[in-house]
């Protein structure tokens, strides 16, 4: 395998690029920054010159600097963009959800498939240690039912009380990481049935394809010490609990930059792909829909 750092381009420059991408990617051995376009060019640059990346003046340049491209961008820009990203024959490390609708999810999914460029999720806990072995204890399990939940309070204010996060609520930001823990502990979905509000709390029941069921809920708006994410496992042998208050995400960042390198090395894609991320987008939207029958 080509063992030479992956030239990867970074589209977004707000918090959250900040934070994590832009810092993953200089960092390590694996992938090098390499260019950063945002809509708002002060903020490429800063962001650029912290890292040692160039700050490109459009797409397209900064197709041409890199040769993966990572989007850090409110889904309804990432549905818009990434299709040409990936058109141009661009590996893509892409944010969830993929986009605001299932139909945008899918034009990305299908541009994936028809180009056969590597795509990988940045769902953020898969990649921890402690979420692989609780995954790996979990599908040993007869499991009849779970409980779980994802709660924070960043809608209140702060930085990532952004506009598509106010618009969307829960479901669309935390519904991601919650589907897929429970389809990767439990088993596939068969249905999904919502009821609330998600901007404020949406209560999930999962009817899973090997019998079992599950209930998730969902907030980004009460007051807690810390954001708080739980998966509760039980069955007729055992019960078996993930919690996440006590892990550092950051631990997850190597896991995952390391396996974007070597996915785009050897033109394999991972298990969180696109085609990933349509079918999580498939179970928000019929959760979605659940919730508009409710109203």
């Amino acid at each position: 395998m080509n063992d030479t750092p992956v030239r990867v381009g970074l589209i977004g420059a707000g918090p959250w690029a900040a934070a994590m991408h832009a810092p993953m990617l200089a960092t390590g051995s694996e992938t090098r920054l390499a260019a950063v376009w945002a809509r708002r060019p002060e903020a490429a640059d800063a962001l650029a010159r912290r890292f040692g990346a160039a700050a490109a003046g459009s797409v397209p340049e900064l197709l041409e600097r890199c040769e993966a491209v990572a989007f850090a961008v409110p889904p309804a820009v990432q549905a818009d963009l990434a299709p040409t990203v990936i058109r141009a024959g661009h590996a893509v490390l892409l944010e969830k959800p993929l986009a605001p609708t299932l139909e945008g999810a899918r034009r990305i999914a299908e541009a994936v498939a028809e180009a056969g460029v590597v795509s990988q999720l940045v769902l953020s806990k898969r990649y921890h240690p402690a979420t692989r072995d609780f995954l790996t204890r979990a599908r040993t399990l007869s499991l009849t039912g779970a409980r779980s939940c994802y709660l924070h309070g960043a809608f209140l204010g702060g930085e990532f009380a952004t506009g598509w996060r106010m618009e969307h609520g829960a479901l669309l930001d935390l519904g991601p990481h919650l589907l897929d823990l429970l389809e990767a502990a439990v088993g596939r979905v068969a249905e999904v049935r919502a009821v609330g509000d998600p901007r404020t709390w949406t209560e999930l029941t999962c009817l899973h394809e090997n019998g079992a069921v599950s209930q998730g809920s969902l907030s980004g708006a009460v007051r807690l010490s810390g954001a708080r994410t739980r998966v509760e496992l039980y069955g007729p042998d055992a019960e078996l609990e993930f919690d996440s208050a006590h892990l550092d995400p950051a631990e997850s960042w190597p896991v995952l930059r390391r396996e974007f390198a070597a996915a785009v090395r050897t033109a394999n894609p991972p298990e969180l792909d696109a085609s990933r991320g349509l079918r999580l987008q498939e179970l928000l939207d019929a959760a979605s829909r659940s919730i508009a029958g409710n109203g």
